[in-house]
């Protein structure tokens, strides 16, 4: 049995990672216009670099919880049959001990250098400008898909919705394209579908199955299932 699992910003929540709007449409109190689009990092660089050391360092602060947990046991037991996909920029999923987890939005323990285009762990502050690790140029920006541009290993992706077997969503609003298409072409496939949330999300009808309450409880509770099934 194979499955890919889709994880948002909502399983992150429940450690004390905020959400990406509050209810004022602000991002953590900025406009997401101001910190999360190469436009703003042309215009105003210094903002955008305090946001995302502010960020990583507040994200260093919590801990994974059960959901995170519950999923780390999960690709203990499946191995190479279980790939997480997360919109998340953190490292929880790791710290947790998964290993199988693809980051589509970025990293936020990662810098991407624009004059050479490799990649780094964040060692100092980007506020500071330190230099590239491999050019030596002073042109790190954070490794965060900004609005505008492109989810990372979205081939990898397609490839494994269209062989798994079961695919599910944690804590995701189904807002954001293209990950709230992969319900649709998982299905399209064979797969069976199933979305565990806190709440209904916007993409909720796609789902044969559908499971509501915090991420700390309802994916334990079916990563057990899944678990039992095998035996």
């Amino acid at each position: 049995m194979r499955l890919v699992v889709l994880t948002g910003a909502g399983i992150s929540a429940e450690s004390g990672v905020p959400t990406f709007r509050d209810a004022g449409g602000l991002w953590e109190g900025h406009r997401v216009e101001d910190v999360a689009t190469p436009e703003a990092f042309e215009r105003d660089p210094d903002t955008v670099h305090r946001f995302y050391d502010s960020r990583r360092h507040a994200v260093a602060q919590v801990e994974p919880n059960p959901a995170h947990d519950a999923l780390a046991r999960l690709e203990r037991e499946l191995g190479d049959d279980l790939l997480v996909v997360t919109q998340n920029v953190d490292d929880l999923h790791e710290r947790a001990g998964s290993r199988r987890v693809l980051h589509m939005h970025g990293d936020l323990l990662t810098a991407r250098c624009t004059a050479c285009e490799s990649r780094s762990p964040i060692v100092a502050d980007l506020i500071g400008r330190p230099s590239c690790p491999e050019c030596g140029e002073r042109m790190l920006r954070p490794d965060v898909v900004w609005f505008g541009e492109m989810p990372y290993r979205l081939d990898e992706i397609d490839e494994a919705l269209l062989a798994c077997d079961v695919f599910a969503a944690i804590g995701t609003s189904g807002a954001v394209y293209p990950a709230a298409g992969f319900v649709m072409t998982a299905a399209e496939f064979g797969a069976r579908t199933i979305e565990l949330n806190l709440a209904a999300s916007e993409i909720t009808p796609l789902f044969e199955e559908v499971r509501h309450g915090p991420a700390s409880v309802v994916v334990p509770t079916w990563v057990d299932e899944v678990l039992a099934a095998r035996d």
